[in-house]
């Protein structure tokens, strides 16, 4: 497997879900902001391939494919420029920014990662080239897209990548092996004993998303989950170590 890249396996992680989406709205530079000014050891986003005005591939910060439930706008993200994007209003006058411009909001690269979760075909290679151009960065690249995932990783063997599950499968540690994962990434219903057990024994740190309760946090530091993806880190940093 992986070395530990992300120092995951010491510690607890409190990672800001889409930056603090139960503060701010949702994969905003607000959002970010909020989560990366309490402290948070990282931060979670998600990306589409956009193109700008002058046809440059890029990549915007946005969960869903389609504007309709985040903006005041409705269609799909790839009918828009990444200019008409940021006019969009996701909330509170925010507009979608692009990958590059939360990335300029961490003061200390070095401290704070960033989980970058692809969305849709035509990300890996985009997100490839943007690491490339950003080495002081800490990143990990993650997707319930596995074939996406495979083709990030063949075009980057350095950077940490995580496969996401939002169920048990039984080829979970073999998907983590192929990738030369750095961490198994999971929901939250799916964290039992015996499957950190396993993950333990094969020696992969594990993520879970989304907790929102102080309580669910304790039991699953309690429990020796690296980390937690969470909309209210307001609520959870007491925990991080």
């Amino acid at each position: 497997m992986n070395t530990d890249p992300l120092n995951l396996t010491s510690g607890f992680a409190v990672i800001g879900h889409r930056g603090a989406a139960g503060l701010a709205p949702e994969n905003t530079l607000p959002s970010f902001q909020t989560a990366l000014g309490m402290g948070c050891r990282g931060i979670e986003l998600d990306v589409h391939r956009v193109v700008d005005a002058n046809g440059l591939v890029r990549l915007g910060v946005i969960h869903d494919e389609r504007l309709d439930r985040t903006t005041n706008r409705r269609g799909l993200v790839a009918n828009f420029t990444a200019e008409a994007l940021s006019a969009v209003d996701a909330g509170n006058g925010a507009g979608i920014p692009l990958l590059d411009e939360v990335v300029s909001l961490i003061e200390q690269p070095g401290e704070t990662f960033v989980n970058i979760e692809l969305k849709g075909r035509n990300t890996a290679a985009p997100t490839a080239a943007f690491l490339d151009q950003h080495p002081e960065l800490q990143a990990l690249v993650s997707s319930f897209d596995h074939d996406e995932l495979r083709h990030f990783r063949r075009l980057n063997s350095a950077t940490a990548v995580a496969p996401l599950f939002s169920r048990k499968r039984r080829n979970l540690l073999d998907t983590a092996h192929e990738l030369n994962a750095a961490s198994v990434n999971v929901a939250y219903p799916m964290i039992d004993k015996p499957l950190l057990e396993t993950c333990r024994e094969a020696g992969y740190p594990v993520l879970t998303y989304t907790v929102n309760r102080p309580e669910d946090a304790r039991r699953m530091k309690s429990l020796g989950v690296a980390g937690i993806f969470t909309d209210r880190p307001d609520l959870m940093l007491e925990l991080q170590a």
